[in-house]
């Protein structure tokens, strides 16, 4: 396996990004051959009820930074991993390298490596693929679930015009433009210095790999290979009882509804504080950060 790792100058002075490069070697099936090194933001009390962020397609750990220091603020550790193949993270450079079930093992294996517990998810996007599935797999180590614009789809509905369009695009476009398909999926007026970091972890097109792959990982059909276990996963949440709250914005044509979806099968999602985030895009960290933090932190707090 061919891996990248994106030079550290890249991320020198990104505007809102102060923290300081914490990494783990992950692997899938133990095989530390093919070790990998995967970066996360790590920032609080090593001993406060942890927060973890997950990110999606194609952003990285930096879309987080508006709430990491409301987090550590309020008394929480906060940690962000950015994904294999996004951020300070390592790149393997062939599509094929790209799986969903990787992921989730290089994920898992990272989340086991840090033995996190009472964890808070905060998930978005493809960080809900991920992230619910590590939920489902380890409900014990969760103390409570923010699902936010995401939803972990098993191929038995049609996954919409929206999603379907983006897919088309992340597979025929000849260029493959990070920081300006972030733009595309806010509400507010990015800054160029703010798309250029999220440009950052990609000097060229050969690490983009992964970001180009991400699209068609999810299951949008019934006999995809991980359309069998995202069901299973579903019938572990759906006895899932700990407070999990839907957070969505009112501007993301991608996920819209699946909040509805969420909360009539999780039993956790019963008598919870449900919002729409107002005025927000797909990426609604970007456009309301600091409100989605504090909304995490009442929700923490309340429960």
């Amino acid at each position: 396996m061919k891996i990248l790792r994106t030079p550290d100058e890249r991320f020198e002075n990104l505007p809102g990004y102060p923290y300081d490069p914490h990494y783990a070697e992950v692997s899938v099936g133990g095989d530390r051959d093919t070790a990998l090194r995967v970066h996360y933001v790590d920032e609080g009390p090593a001993d406060a009820p942890a927060i973890l962020m997950m990110h999606g397609e194609p952003s990285w750990s930096y879309l987080y930074r508006k709430m990491i220091p409301i987090f550590v603020e309020a008394g929480y550790r906060a940690v962000a991993p950015d994904l294999v193949g996004f951020g300070r993270s390592d790149k393997p450079v062939e599509r094929a390298d790209y799986t969903y079930a990787r992921h989730l093992g290089w994920m898992q294996d990272w989340f086991d490596q840090l033995k996190l517990t009472d964890v808070t998810l905060v998930c978005q996007d493809w960080g809900g693929l991920l992230g619910m599935r590590l939920v489902a797999a380890q409900p014990d180590r969760f103390s409570r679930v923010v699902t936010a614009n995401t939803m972990m789809p098993t191929g038995d509905m049609d996954p919409g015009k929206a999603f379907k369009k983006w897919l088309k695009f992340s597979q025929e476009t000849p260029t493959f433009p990070i920081g300006d398909m972030l733009q595309r999926s806010t509400t507010t007026d990015l800054p160029d210095d703010v798309i250029a970091a999220y440009d950052a972890p990609f000097p060229s097109d050969e690490y983009k790999a992964g970001a180009r792959q991400f699209p068609a990982l999810g299951p949008i059909t019934p006999d995809d290979p991980e359309a069998q276990p995202n069901r299973d996963a579903w019938k572990v949440l759906q006895t899932f009882t700990k407070p999990w709250l839907c957070a969505f914005s009112d501007q993301d044509p991608v996920t819209r509804g699946a909040d509805k979806f969420i909360t009539a099968v999780i039993p956790g999602c019963k008598g919870q504080p449900h919002t729409t985030i107002e005025n927000g895009g797909h990426f609604l960290q970007e456009d309301k950060g600091e409100e989605l933090a504090n909304v995490v932190v009442g929700f923490i707090r309340a429960s």
